[in-house]
């Protein structure tokens, strides 16, 4: 493999403190040194000049679709999709067709990863057998074959007792729950945020308690029984005030907010004319939540950034909002937005954007990745902050197109992606 030096870039790694002007070397597809002004006779060249230099990025909410519903999405094209996006590294979530809930299955996601993935893939098993919420999956076995987490997502674990035991299970193994949170007795048949929006379009909502009222129950439980609760997408206010508050206690919790509710609100699906690409859940919320949101991120309240990358077929979306299915496509998308509506506006800094993106994520999952230190494998992400570009979903790698960001001019972009010191991504165009 021999060496790659990248040279000219300013270079952010958040794990190591490190904000500044460098070049990078890799020696055999890992991390050799980072210093200034750097000659290396030999080396291949890789020009960052006006670039920044980052971890590659790692996403621990991923919908590969894979087995049972390839026609949305599959393993190689979805981390195809994460490589564009500049991801080396993605947690596809159980909820497929079989769920992943053995571990037969995670064998078989290691193994359809290694003939046909491109970027890291960390599986996640089921919390509950076929997601139902009645019993508890094979744990033990699935984190032996290889899990690094186990969520029900797409589906709250609605039985407290069930709670009760995976926590206590988990703990044991040292691996994070990572849950849905959503009352359904409360959610019914809502597709929208519930307020002013929802009455405006005569659209059945989902109230911000079907969130809270489940946060509030799994927070308790984790005070009592320990172990690692990690909240999934979360989007209201009061939710972010009872971790902050949970977090100040001691209880062990950790939570991800996804790129849309940091940068979309309830008023775009007003303004989109019922269109079922602004329908996901938890739904876009309202500004106080979204500044919520933003807040307890900049505090540490919030861990990391996750995507939620939900892909679906046009026929899935192509309906009345009220059958459409729930979830939008985000690999693709999520650096440019969150860089283009926050870091742009100063609503938040680059570094903290990195941070939440790299190796907040590899700490809270107990996952290698996430900085530039020597020795390390070389996963890294070369980006362009001015970089402007129009977002068109006929050139995303995803084989789906349900984003509601069609048209939408975003500055900053994914140049450069490297896994293990191999280049996945050339100026912005797939080598794999």
């Amino acid at each position: 493999m021999g060496q790659t030096l990248i040279k000219n870039g300013h270079v952010i790694d958040p794990a190591n403190g490190r904000n500044e002007r460098a070049d990078v070397l890799l020696e055999e597809g890992k991390i050799g040194a980072i210093s200034r002004n750097m000659t290396v006779e030999g080396a291949e060249l890789i020009d960052a000049e006006e670039c920044v230099v980052v971890p590659g990025f790692i996403d621990t909410h991923t919908h590969l679709r894979t087995p049972g519903q390839e026609y949305k999405e599959d393993i190689a094209s979805g981390t195809r999709a994460a490589i564009r996006g500049g991801y080396t590294a993605v947690l596809p979530m159980a909820n497929t067709q079989p769920p992943i809930d053995n571990e037969t299955g995670i064998r078989f996601i290691l193994d359809q990863a290694q003939t046909q993935g491109v970027a890291r893939v960390y599986p996640v098993g089921a919390i509950t057998k076929g997601l139902k919420g009645d019993e508890i999956a094979e744990l033990g076995l699935m984190k032996r074959a290889g899990a690094c987490a186990f969520s029900d997502d797409g589906m709250p674990v609605r039985s407290a007792r069930v709670m009760r035991f995976a926590l206590q299970y988990s703990k044991m193994f040292g691996v994070p729950l990572s849950v849905h949170e959503e009352d359904p007795s409360l959610t019914q048949d809502g597709v929208v945020n519930w307020g002013r929006i929802s009455t405006k379009m005569g659209l059945p909502g989902i109230p911000a308690e079907s969130e809270v009222a489940m946060v509030a129950r799994d927070l308790e439980l984790c005070r009592v029984i320990g172990g690692h609760l990690h909240i999934a997408h979360v989007s209201t206010a009061r939710a972010v005030h009872l971790i902050r508050e949970a977090k100040a206690a001691g209880i062990c919790v950790t939570c991800e907010v996804t790129p849309h509710h940091l940068t979309l609100t309830e008023d775009l699906v007003h303004e989109s004319g019922y269109d079922t690409n602004t329908k996901m859940k938890p739904p876009l919320r309202t500004q106080d939540d979204q500044r919520a949101l933003l807040s307890g991120l900049k505090d540490g309240t919030i861990d990391l950034i996750a995507t939620d990358h939900a892909p679906h077929s046009f026929d899935d979306k192509d309906k009345e909002y009220l059958f459409a299915d729930f979830g939008i496509v985000g690999l693709e998308t999520a650096f440019a937005l969150l860089h283009d509506r926050l870091v742009l506006t100063q609503a938040l800094s680059l570094e903290k954007l990195i941070e939440a993106m790299t190796w907040r994520p590899a700490q809270v999952f107990g996952l290698s990745g996430g900085s530039l230190s020597e020795g390390v494998p070389a996963d890294i992400t070369i980006l362009s902050t001015s970089d402007e570009w129009a977002v068109n979903p006929k050139e995303f790698a995803s084989k789906s197109a349900n984003t509601p960001l069609t048209g939408w001019s975003l500055t900053g972009r994914v140049r450069t992606v490297l896994v293990d010191g191999q280049v996945r991504l050339r100026d912005g165009t797939l080598t794999c």
